[in-house]
């Protein structure tokens, strides 16, 4: 059966010669595997900027209750970035928050509520100008639609103890919207995103190593 649906690209895998799997996770159906032929070839070379990781898309698909891979019957792009991969600062950030959801974002339940998440929160990535604290207030954001986020500061400390200036930054954090920005130095940036992966760590099993993150911490620098 045919449905509309938009999504999110979460990663692609090479597949044959001119095909490929891609993960997508729609609105409709949370996580699903499409297989897509012939964008490898030729022919098919332009149409596989679509499936670039984080890319937006809106979808007409093919969808059969417990299948493993499904098709796509159409696509097109639905919010083509316009600085993202222009600027080092937001392709670093997007770079490691691709990273996180694809370790992190498997659950089928409430995936329309978690793409409009994704998808808003991208959008704004590409369209504000201050992005240092973007990844640590998607973090938190995001952690709330994994079933664990915090609501007050000591539920994300989990014991562990943060300074005056840092306990204060992360209280802004917990309440404020992408579009609020707050001046926060350097070290106490490290040490938020260093607490915050550390609460993933405690509620996500075999979150394994973040590679992105150092590279994340350095041009945030």
């Amino acid at each position: 059966m045919l449905h509309k649906t938009q999504g999110i690209v979460f990663r692609y895998t090479e597949y044959s010669e001119t095909s490929i799997i891609v993960n997508i996770f729609t609105n409709l159906f949370g996580l699903q595997s499409y297989i897509v032929n012939g964008v490898r070839s030729k022919s098919g070379r332009n149409m596989i900027s679509l499936y670039q990781p984080l890319t937006l898309v809106d979808l007409v698909v093919y969808h059969r209750e417990n299948a493993n891979i499904m098709r796509i019957k159409e696509v097109k792009c639905l919010h083509p970035y316009q600085t993202i991969h222009l600027d080092i600062r937001k392709s670093t950030v997007a770079l490691f928050l691709n990273e996180m959801i694809n370790k992190t974002v498997k659950d089928q339940s409430n995936a329309d509520t978690t793409c409009d998440f994704l998808i808003h929160s991208f959008i704004a990535l590409d369209q504000l100008q201050n992005v240092e604290n973007f990844h640590l207030t998607f973090l938190i954001k995001l952690s709330r639609h994994l079933g664990f986020g915090p609501q007050v500061t000591h539920e994300l400390l989990e014991g562990h103890i943060l300074s005056d200036e840092e306990d204060s930054a992360l209280h802004f954090l917990l309440s404020s919207g992408y579009e609020q920005t707050l001046s926060i130095t350097y070290p106490v940036r490290k040490k938020l995103l260093e607490q915050l992966l550390l609460f993933y760590r405690s509620h996500i099993e075999n979150l394994g190593e973040i590679r992105s993150v150092e590279v994340l911490k350095e041009i945030l620098n």
